[in-house]
């Protein structure tokens, strides 16, 4: 069985997931089928991540893949997380791992409504008058004006003290299955206010659906691609899935078996196997729930002891500065805008340099734009 150290899987991550300055892309999309998918929980996530991957990206370059292409698009998935698919992937995601979390969304609702006394068909009798509300909207409607036009929505659902749900959960039901989908965007770019629109009007034709099977093989054909050699546990907790999913899929796959630092056994993909080329030094400033700190499970190969302060208690990465494929520290915005590196070790003087050169390429993009979040870390939260 051949052996990939953690100083491999370094160099793999630099040059899979376009961060090293030789690797970068040029486009949204590239940026997203290098990582497979990006996280889009919170909406700056999708532009930073791109500009972290691509020398001259602009939000207008996003804008344009989401909403005037449609090449990108986002679609509620793994782990009930919001992610961005290309466009090609969905027809392996819709049978796969959003039909399973759609099933126990389902399960819940309908438990919940009947504690309510809605009826145990309240579910389908709202996503009936929804579907058919947006059949004479083909460039959808928010979420207020869909509560509006039907009564039986613009309710509370009580699941517990303090803990409630309305029609948005019924539209996030409905992006589960792809009937609807999270369409234009009535905010910024860092604000998530969509008109949710019917998928078949957003995409012109839904493309036909794999099956379950041929849906999760392709995922994880993609996955270890970007990011292999990982663990079945790796996998189970990024797809929100299995083992015996996974370990289907791996075996259609014909995924080879490799030793990894600390004793697990990583997979990668057949002909994919032979060793990394040294991408020489490299930066990076990754934002919140970037893909690259969030695709394992297992993160000491790179996060080394500094898991703590760079996640909060419900395990959200907060932002991340990396250095040759480790991360060092996060960074935050001063009250002008301004990058500033909050660092947990000690790196060398070129290290410095080179963080130094990417806070202030950020710095410039944003252009005194300071970015709101929900999951501000430890890190970025304490005192300098």
């Amino acid at each position: 069985m051949r052996h990939v150290t953690d100083d491999e899987r370094r160099a793999r991550l630099a040059v899979r997931h376009a961060l090293a300055p030789a690797a970068r892309v040029d486009s949204p999309e590239a940026a997203t089928r290098a990582m497979t998918v990006l996280h889009a929980t919170e909406p700056a996530t999708v532009y930073l991540s791109c500009w972290a991957r691509a020398d001259q990206i602009k939000p207008a370059d996003v804008d344009r893949a989401l909403y005037d292409d449609r090449t990108l698009v986002k679609q509620l998935a793994m782990r009930r997380t919001l992610f961005v698919f290309p466009r090609e992937l969905l027809p392996a995601v819709w049978p796969s791992a959003s039909a399973r979390v759609a099933g126990t969304e389902r399960a819940r609702m309908a438990k919940d409504a009947v504690k309510a006394e809605l009826g145990d068909d309240f579910l389908d009798r709202a996503r009936a008058e929804v579907l058919d509300v947006l059949a004479d909207a083909p460039q959808g409607r928010i979420a207020a004006d869909i509560r509006k036009a039907i009564p039986m929505l613009d309710i509370k659902v009580a699941v517990s003290a303090g803990n409630a749900w309305g029609a948005s959960r019924v539209l996030t039901h409905l992006g589960l299955t792809a009937d609807l989908v999270r369409g234009a965007n009535t905010g910024g770019w860092h604000i998530s206010r969509p008109r949710w629109t019917l998928m078949r009007d957003w995409l012109g034709e839904v493309p036909p659906w794999l099956d379950a099977d041929a849906g999760y093989r392709e995922i994880i054909r993609r996955w270890l691609h970007s990011f292999g050699p990982g663990t079945e546990d790796d996998l189970v907790w990024w797809l929100g899935s299995t083992k015996a999913v996974v370990r289907a899929a791996l075996a259609s796959l014909d995924a080879v078996p490799v030793s990894l630092d600390g004793g697990a056994t990583g997979w990668l993909l057949p002909g994919d196997t032979d060793e990394a080329p040294d991408p020489g030094p490299w930066a990076a400033l990754l934002p919140i729930l970037d893909p690259t700190v969030m695709g394992w499970q297992g993160r000491d190969f790179y996060l080394g002891p500094h898991r703590d302060p760079l996640f909060d208690r419900t395990g959200n990465a907060g932002t991340t500065a990396w250095v040759n494929g480790r991360v060092v520290g996060c960074w935050v915005q001063d009250t002008a805008g301004v990058v500033e590196l909050r660092l947990l070790e000690k790196v060398s003087a070129a290290e410095r340099t080179a963080l130094d050169t990417e806070a202030s390429r950020l710095t410039a993009w944003l252009a005194g734009f300071r970015i709101p979040s929900l999951y501000a870390s430890p890190a970025m939260r304490s005192t300098p």
